[in-house]
């Protein structure tokens, strides 16, 4: 059985970048037709790609999105405009191809799963209990866990669950400081009195659990939910496994956010996919110092940006193997 313990315990455990494999590609680029770094991130995300895979070239033949869905007991306080109903609903809607990732795995080739996490029983509202108990809080990032397998050359990050902008808020919050209105936005929507009631269960919530929280996990089991549990456990499986991470928006990144807390270095095989306009975000991605790729004012979640930069990873990596060298194109380098 799955417990925090051993959570701890993985987290000393994660491997470091492969040195070796980054001087290759650093080497190679180099001697490409065309100006030091003119393609600008292209270039450091191939890097990137090598050191976290840990082989030159790297590859890209199997990226696979994982979506998780939670259902989140807070949600009954009225903090989102849809009901908690959607969640599974959304899933039936992922599972017969009519989302917007279904559409986005198609175009890039990604290899979806969607993982369940006992919708019809809902984490309990955090305002009132813990969110989890430690003990189902470690089940749900083992299962997490389990998206991650041998063969996978990208996993792109994403999440399900009516309330979780509530809970990532929250966790942000306990986490990091600040107010809850630093960190609470609209999620699907919500304005006037629906976001005076988000702001209102984060402050709740936090001035309950955080005291007596012992360390980012325990806070994660307090006022998290099941998806955003599996998310940390997923990232924590992949840099296990050497596999490089796309996280998708605010829940997903607030979720990856638990294992930086502990460690600064636990998120460096990822990247953020893109800055969600859910306002939290931009504050969240300052605190981790991530720099996302993509910009498109996009608030969707269930891992449609990281699957979209799923394409950006792809034209990195085609540039850096197909581009012909100055001596082999017989072109001049530079003089200096």
């Amino acid at each position: 059985m799955a417990s925090l313990d051993e959570m701890r315990m993985l987290m000393r455990e994660l491997p470091g970048p492969d040195l070796e494999a980054r001087t290759a590609c650093i080497a190679r680029e180099g001697t490409l037709t065309k100006p030091a770094g003119a393609l600008g991130r292209l270039e450091s995300l191939t890097e990137w790609l090598a050191t976290w895979q840990g082989r030159h070239p790297p590859t890209l033949n199997h990226p696979r999105t994982a979506v998780f869905a939670g259902n989140h007991g807070v949600a009954a306080r009225g903090v989102s405009a849809y009901p908690a109903s959607v969640t599974a609903q959304m899933v039936e809607n992922f599972v017969s191809g009519g989302a917007a990732v279904n559409q986005l795995c198609q175009a890039v080739d990604a290899d979806l799963r969607v993982y369940e996490l006992d919708l019809d029983n809902p984490t309990r509202d955090f305002t009132e209990a813990p969110a989890m108990s430690h003990q189902d809080c470690a089940r749900a990032m083992a299962y997490g866990m389990m998206a991650v397998e041998r063969g996978l050359d990208v996993l792109c990050l994403g999440e399900m669950g009516i309330g979780n902008t509530t809970s990532a808020a929250a966790l942000c919050c306990a986490l990091f400081g600040g107010d809850a209105a630093d960190w609470v936005g609209p999620g699907t929507g919500v304005a006037g009195a629906a976001l005076e009631r988000k702001r209102a269960a984060v402050v709740a919530g936090v001035a309950r659990h955080k005291p007596t929280a012992r360390d980012p996990f325990e806070l994660l089991a307090a006022v998290g939910g099941l998806e955003l549990a599996a998310i940390a456990g997923g990232v924590i499986a992949a840099r296990l496994a050497r596999t490089p991470v796309l996280l998708d928006g605010f829940a997903c990144t607030a979720a990856a956010a638990v294992l930086f807390a502990i460690d600064r270095r636990a998120l460096d095989h990822c990247q953020v996919a893109h800055r969600s306009t859910e306002p939290g975000h931009q504050r969240l991605l300052e605190v981790l110092d991530k720099r996302p790729l993509l910009d498109l004012d996009m608030r969707l979640g269930e891992a449609s940006a990281a699957t979209l930069a799923v394409a950006l990873l792809k034209a990195a990596i085609a540039c850096h193997t197909g581009m012909a060298t100055f001596a082999e194109a017989g072109i001049s380098g530079p003089t200096h």
